[in-house]
């Protein structure tokens, strides 16, 4: 297995035909012994990035990762074939296949309920030559976190509880939170949280979760997998309305190449074990112990059996 850099530019991603607009796809799927799996740059990604090459070459593949970091290059490698398996989450990828087929205005398919996610974003990928494996147990979705004192002050255990407090809430989130649905706007309108303003400091950042445990805010945008919680005493509040969208962890590979049983069983192996609350403690390995994904991913593999 070997890692490298992917140099693309998104006029330069022609390493193949493009499958776009190509109409209905009736060859068989391909099952290419040689397979290139990309990785969005981020932790997690490079972590399940990892942990399928060590799954794909103990099925007898051998593989090779990319690092890609802009979703704009490596969705169309993975159409061409210059990528041949990518990790993805299940609503975010199907809204922004919908936004790059149908425009950015429109509406968004992803939802909180993972069927009806899951048959939107297949539709949108097969026409491109992409098929959409099984959706595993693990979720990386948005979510909010408080302090753990004003939580236990409180007694918040759940977004509803916060908004039955009647509370003032300010919100450490990305700019975009005052007009995103899951975001300001549904903590208002589902959970009836009284959302003062947002605090422009990122989705997740220190500098977001410093605010909270120092009191300038009271909650802050983060995910379901952040791994640095417990260092500023942090806790999540359960979305227990289910306001984010099933943002499940999904392998979507290119259909001729990678689109065959070989590979579909040795992913399904991971997704049948690997849990949101597993994916938090490897993020929490690489990014606070300091630990090389690589040696992470085979150590997660072989304590749970998936790796001889």
């Amino acid at each position: 297995m070997t890692a490298a850099l992917l140099a693309l530019t998104a006029g330069g991603c022609t390493g193949g035909p493009s499958l776009e607009n190509q109409g209905e796809i009736t060859a068989p799927p391909g099952d290419s012994r040689r397979l290139t799996i990309g990785s969005a740059g981020f932790t997690e990604s490079d972590l399940l990035a990892q942990m399928y090459a060590l799954l794909l070459e103990q099925a007898g593949y051998r593989t090779k990762i990319l690092s890609v970091t802009n979703r704009e290059i490596y969705e169309p490698a993975l159409e061409s074939g210059q990528i041949d398996v990518v990790p993805e989450y299940a609503a975010t990828f199907a809204d922004w296949l919908n936004a790059k087929v149908n425009g950015p205005d429109a509406p968004t398919v992803g939802s909180p309920d993972l069927a009806t996610t899951m048959a939107a974003l297949r539709t949108l990928a097969t026409p491109r030559g992409l098929t959409v494996l099984d959706p595993g147990k693990a979720v990386d979705q948005n979510a909010f976190a408080v302090a753990r004192g004003y939580a236990r002050k409180h007694r918040l255990r759940t977004l509803s509880d916060l908004g039955a407090a009647k509370l003032p809430v300010r919100l450490a989130a990305g700019d975009e939170c005052v007009r995103r649905p899951y975001c300001a706007p549904g903590l208002r309108k589902t959970y009836g949280i009284d959302v003062t303003g947002v605090d422009p400091k990122g989705v997740g950042t220190t500098q977001a979760k410093q605010a909270v445990q120092g009191g300038q805010v009271q909650m802050v945008l983060t995910t379901t997998t952040d791994a640095t919680l417990d260092d500023f005493g942090l806790v999540l509040l359960t979305d227990d309305k289910h306001l984010q969208n099933a943002d499940h962890i999904v392998p979507v590979v290119n259909r001729s190449r990678a689109g065959g049983a070989g590979v579909t069983r040795a992913l399904g192996a991971l997704n049948r074990v690997l849990t949101t609350a597993d994916l938090a403690s490897l993020n929490e390995q690489v990014d606070s112990w300091r630990r090389l994904p690589e040696d992470v991913a085979s150590s997660y593999l072989r304590s749970r059996g998936l790796l001889r």
